[in-house]
């Protein structure tokens, strides 16, 4: 009887676990399904420059994972059932339910509008395609010298506000930030920010913790109203609520909390990779939802599945920062090199080079998914048969 392992989610976390547990199992003792609610792969790094109103190529899942022995599944996921070991969907034939012998969570995040009054409401988001979509065809409506606040100093915040100031120079572009500008950069990343806003003309609203959102302003806590036509929310994310309606140990956010290979600390039969988990790295700090950490989190989970189904040896491989990557527009761009627990340090590489390592580094991001089984070598192993039907607790 074949494994059966299902994987919730296909973002740059879920569908690098997809490839890597295709690559390390042999395709008779598994079956794995991929469930994902759109039919293509988003590459969630780029939303900025969509909704900037750049095109972004389309990357088809059912193409992604043709002839890799991962079954595509277009659904959306409902509710997850930790006890029976089921997973409720809903797809175009209806609801239906998915049974698992193991369970790879990677549902990932969406905006966080941390309960900002009008947010909801008079807010646009960025945290994946649909939104992305919607800011786009809202700007495109604009007249010249109409004003966009994105509200959010994070490198989501920097990275949306100076895209659109590039894309369309006859706005009035500003950004509000709780703290000061880069203040988690260093010396030189800070300075290398500040040039770059200066060029494009982006006005800076520092320590502007944004109080409520209103159709043509945002509100801070200093009295300030900062005028607005569009206002773009990047102020962090939240992650899907479903984990947090089953029985799984989840943290205050929502997060699942797992051990060093990705496994749930109170259901060994589940996983959770990328924004999901609530996993810890270097200085025993949590590890922050984004990318760096969405792919590294996907190959400890899929080797620590594999070892155990296989009776092979676990990973132990420490998941670490090197450097934040930052776009500036098309043309600048900041790497800001950092401890192993994400803390800047002196070094920073910026300019157009800084641009170049960036698209490099989201091109191969995208590679590594649209190739799932290429990269590795070949050792697809065969599952233990008194494994096969059981789930990995018991290993």
């Amino acid at each position: 009887m074949q494994h059966r392992i299902v994987v919730l989610g296909a973002g740059y976390a879920g569908a690098v676990a997809a490839g890597r547990l295709a690559k390390r199992l042999h395709r008779e003792d598994v079956a794995i399904t991929l469930v994902n609610a759109e039919p293509d792969f988003v590459e969630r790094v780029r939303m900025h420059q969509l909704a900037a109103g750049q095109r972004l190529k389309p990357r088809p899942l059912s193409e992604m994972f043709a002839g890799t022995g991962v079954e595509v599944r277009l659904a959306k996921v409902t509710g997850v059932d930790v006890d029976r070991r089921t997973v409720a969907v809903i797809d175009a034939n209806g609801a239906g339910e998915l049974a698992y012998d193991t369970l790879v969570y990677a549902l990932g995040s969406g905006w966080n509008a941390r309960n900002v009054p009008g947010t909801a409401e008079h807010a646009y988001e960025i945290a994946g395609r649909p939104g992305a979509l919607r800011v786009r065809e809202r700007l495109a409506r604009l007249d010249a010298g109409q004003t966009v606040v994105v509200v959010g100093g994070g490198l989501t915040g920097l990275e949306t506000a100076t895209e659109i100031a590039e894309a369309r120079p006859d706005l009035d572009v500003a950004l509000t930030s709780r703290g000061g500008l880069g203040d988690w950069l260093s010396p030189k990343g800070r300075e290398h920010v500040r040039k770059v806003f200066g060029k494009l003309g982006i006005t800076v609203h520092e320590h502007a913790d944004v109080t409520g959102v209103e159709a043509d302003r945002v509100a801070t806590a200093d009295g300030r109203a900062i005028p607005a036509a569009v206002t773009v929310w990047t102020a962090g994310f939240a992650v899907h609520p479903i984990a947090k309606a089953t029985a799984l140990e989840v943290s205050g956010t929502g997060q699942i909390v797992v051990d060093g290979t990705m496994r749930s600390v109170s259901h060994p039969d589940v996983y959770a990779v990328g924004d999901a988990a609530l996993a810890m790295g270097p200085g025993d700090k949590p590890l922050r939802m984004s990318c760096a950490s969405g792919s590294p989190t996907a190959w400890q989970a899929a080797d620590a599945i594999a070892a155990r189904l296989t009776g092979g040896k676990l990973p132990n491989t420490p998941i670490r920062y090197f450097n934040q990557c930052v776009s500036l527009g098309r043309k600048e761009g900041l790497i800001q090199y950092v401890t192993a627990d994400d803390r800047a340090v002196r070094a920073a590489l910026t300019g157009r080079l800084a641009a170049v390592y960036k698209e490099l580094v989201c091109k191969g991001a995208a590679w590594a998914v649209a190739n799932p089984t290429l990269g590795l070598p070949t050792r697809r192993r065969r599952v233990a048969p008194d494994r096969a039907s059981m789930g990995s607790a018991v290993v």
